[in-house]
């Protein structure tokens, strides 16, 4: 992905980056507390600046042209007829509550794209110009059809406030500039995801109304010698998606924790995540209760907590159990290669949203794109409206880059939180959590009270006061983090921590001065790793001097 400003701008417009290591959640209606459909994304990548990018709608002339841009890589692709009316957007989310979510899963690297559109360009084009999932699916099947896939495999969420489908697509080769594809609606009552591995086994090959796919995604791959059983045998990830160890434990993985939090019976499927045996995991599952958006912001704050992939178990999260591992993902101890888990919240995230849309909400309202920035579980999500015609200076592109701090830009504060949290997280983490959870409860309880007014308003009126709303506390929240990660660097100042009462106030002695501190030192755990490090043990052991008579 690459930043979205209008396409002729977007080189000029902030740089290039590549954001291949994503997370897609999905909850349909009947499986929601409130009947919303709802989708879920990550954009993980180390150079992602988190902004907010939005298109407003526009009218264009006969015969007028759309430059086409890679999305990773800024470079040129060519042009293709515009449409004569395209949609406002705001982030992944148009005004029409259309949502679309990808993540990246790559494939046999032979199908790499040959032709003219990108995934990314193929996201944004289509928002601005379908009104339904259902016709965004065609949409961007036939912008590949007529000008040709470039990139590699994706999956992609779908979605409205009605239905969600997932659609997985790869290209043909240098030989071909097409591509093949299968798309299937997600039960209602049903959870789904996907997270840089291939998630579409068998599908049924008549069910017109749930499924769709290319007429030759059966036979190209016999074609080229990647199946070749029954028709009904088929599957999409096995004929194209490459497995192995990281895809299951650390794409799948994420999927399965998602499932596993809401599923009691998903404990068979370790076999698959753990060790590739048994059945795959599948497409989607029902969840034992109706989810929120809340459980879904939630879900984008997992490390995998209370499963035996719980990252802040093993000597690696240090003593102050911390859910984080630095990258690469994969290390070799004595010959033998062991892998970092990888988690659905992580350290290099641009940006987050859990996108509401709901059939019952105020046309101002049909979808709320609750957004945050930096990593998920640290950040506040604010909710921007599918109205929005104004961006909010803190998430505003150009305020602040990846190489430029800006003390009012949510990314920078967001960051100064998590990147003292990163060091003594067990510690930090209820102080962040007050502050975050506080914000959030205050937010989800206006935006309630905005579903229940708002439809009584006119248009323009809605569309100012819901501008405002998100306005108001993109501010707050910057202003209180910015008064968060203070707090965090005098309380935890040089390994100490001070005292406080149960607002978190700093205490003081009667004459003014700071009560003396605690000293929280390391877990038991850690203690032990130091005294059996051969570097540690004997050589750090306390002398006992006996004194004599």
């Amino acid at each position: 992905m690459l930043r979205h400003i209008l396409a002729t701008a977007l080189v000029a417009a902030g740089g290039i980056f590549t954001a291949e290591a994503c997370t897609s959640l999905i909850a349909t209606r009947g499986a929601t507390e409130n009947d919303a459909v709802m989708v879920t994304y990550a954009a993980d990548s180390h150079t992602l600046y988190g902004e907010l990018y939005h298109q407003p709608a526009a009218d264009y002339p006969e015969g007028a042209m759309r430059k086409v841009y890679e999305w990773d890589t800024g470079k040129y692709l060519g042009e293709i007829p515009e449409v004569r009316h395209t949609y406002s957007t705001v982030g992944n989310m148009n005004e029409h509550g259309l949502t679309i979510a990808e993540s990246t899963w790559g494939g046999r690297p032979e199908l790499e794209g040959s032709g003219l559109i990108d995934y990314g360009s193929l996201i944004y084009i289509t928002l601005q110009r379908a009104k339904t999932a259902r016709e965004a699916v065609d949409i961007m099947t036939d912008l590949v059809k007529q000008y040709g896939y470039s990139s590699s495999g994706e999956s992609f969420s779908i979605a409205d406030p009605n239905e969600a489908w997932i659609m997985e697509l790869i290209g043909k080769g240098k030989d071909d500039p097409g591509a093949v594809w299968v798309a299937r609606r997600v039960p209602e009552g049903h959870i789904s995801g996907h997270a840089n591995h291939s998630r579409i086994h068998q599908f049924p090959l008549n069910e017109p109304a749930t499924t769709i796919y290319s007429p030759d995604v059966i036979d190209f791959a016999r074609s080229k010698g990647y199946f070749n059983g029954k028709d009904e045998d088929f599957s999409f990830s096995s004929a194209y998606a490459e497995l192995d160890g990281s895809a299951l434990r650390g794409c799948d993985g994420r999927v399965w924790s998602f499932y596993n939090k809401y599923n009691p019976d998903m404990g068979p499927y370790l076999d698959w995540i753990l060790q590739g045996k048994g059945e795959p995991l599948p497409l989607w599952v029902k969840p034992s209760r109706k989810l929120s958006a809340r459980d879904m912001q939630a879900m984008m704050r997992d490390h995998f907590e209370g499963t035996p992939m719980d990252m802040t178990l093993d000597i690696g999260a240090g003593p102050w159990k911390v859910p984080y591992r630095w990258r690469p993902m994969t290390y070799d101890v004595d010959s033998v290669t062991y892998y970092n888990e990888r988690a659905i919240a992580t350290q290099q995230t641009g940006f987050s949203f859990v996108s509401e849309m709901r059939a019952d909400a105020p046309d101002a309202m049909r979808g709320v794109l609750w957004f945050g920035v930096d990593d998920a579980n640290t950040c506040v999500y604010v909710p921007m409206y599918s109205c929005l015609t104004e961006v909010p200076h803190e998430f505003a592109p150009g305020n602040g880059d990846m190489l430029d701090l800006s003390w009012d830009a949510a990314f920078w504060v967001t960051n100064y939180v998590a990147n003292q949290a990163y060091n003594r997280y067990s510690l930090m983490i209820p102080d962040i959590r007050r502050v975050q959870n506080s914000m959030e409860d205050s937010i989800a309880a206006e935006v309630d009270r905005l579903y229940a007014t708002v439809g009584d308003m006119s248009p323009t009126v809605a569309r100012s006061i819901l501008n405002r709303h998100s306005a108001d506390w993109s501010k707050k929240y910057v202003d209180g983090y910015k008064k968060l990660g203070d707090y965090l660097l005098v309380k935890y100042l040089d390994g100490n921590r001070k005292k406080t009462d149960e607002q978190g106030n700093f205490l003081r002695t009667p004459e003014g001065m700071a009560v003396s501190p605690d000293f929280p030192g390391y877990d038991e755990k850690y203690y032990r790793s130091i005294v059996n490090d051969p570097d540690g043990g004997d050589r750090l052991k306390l002398l006992i001097i006996e004194q004599k008579d």
